[in-house]
């Protein structure tokens, strides 16, 4: 790619940065929101319980960044 390609490929990024721009403040002028700040999917969202785990599930586990209880670190 030739120096004047990469000079026309950012000339081209510049205007649709531009556009993209101008556009978002003439819908924050008219407190229009945008498209694309919508929440999440209600459909997608899994709920979670507040009861307590049953703590044999971590029996065996180790500790994330401390290893094993029955160890020691080098």
């Amino acid at each position: 790619m030739s120096l004047q390609d990469d000079l026309t490929a950012v000339r081209r990024n510049l205007d649709e940065l531009t556009r993209k721009v101008e556009r978002l403040e003439q819908q924050a002028a008219r407190g229009k929101p945008s498209t694309t700040a919508a929440g999440p999917d209600p459909s997608r969202m899994v709920t979670v319980p507040d009861t307590p785990y049953d703590s044999s599930l971590w029996t065996d586990s180790d500790d994330e960044g401390l290893g094993a209880r029955d160890r020691r670190a080098p």
